[in-house]
Order: structure tokens, then C-alpha cells, then sequence
């Protein structure tokens, strides 16, 4: 049985098609910063971090790597709370 990729779909659902460069080795700070200025200008802050946060949520979702699991969640977690 052929396993469904749908993470490239969610994240590629609309442009931008990446996280910035978003990787488990970078502190805190860095992850957020790559992840939010991956997004294009022409987005408002609330929709940059919807959409942030659903990336990393989707990255959390697929990923076999616990650590990368971990805190893309954490990450995620922190961008829904923004909205609030």
C-alpha cells in the first residue's frame, strides 16, 4: 500500500513553500525568526503566524523524528497562542 504524502500539500497549499530554513539544530529565537520572515511581506502579522503555525503543525504531524516532532509542536503551540 502506497502511503499518502499530504504534508508537501498542506505546506504547498499556498506559496511561500517552505519554512525559511527552520531546522531542530537552531535556538528558540532563530527557528520563530525563520519561520515567520519566510512568509512574504505582503501578509499581515496574524495571517503570517496562521500560517506558520500550520506549517509547523503539519511538519509535527508527519515527521518520524522525535525531536524534530517535538519542537515543531512547540513551536506551532507558541504561534497559535499569538492569535489568541
Amino acid at each position: 500500500m502506497r502511503k499518502k504524502k499530504w504534508f508537501k500539500k498542506a505546506v504547498l497549499k499556498k506559496p511561500p513553500y517552505d519554512l525559511g530554513g527552520w531546522s531542530k539544530s537552531q535556538s528558540t529565537l532563530v527557528r520563530r525568526a525563520k519561520a515567520i520572515a519566510s512568509r512574504p511581506d505582503t501578509m499581515n502579522l496574524r495571517t503570517k503566524r496562521l500560517s506558520v503555525a500550520r506549517a509547523l503543525q503539519a511538519l509535527a504531524n508527519v515527521t518520524k523524528d522525535k525531536r524534530t516532532k517535538e519542537l515543531a509542536q512547540v513551536d506551532a503551540n507558541y504561534f497559535y497562542r499569538l492569535l489568541k
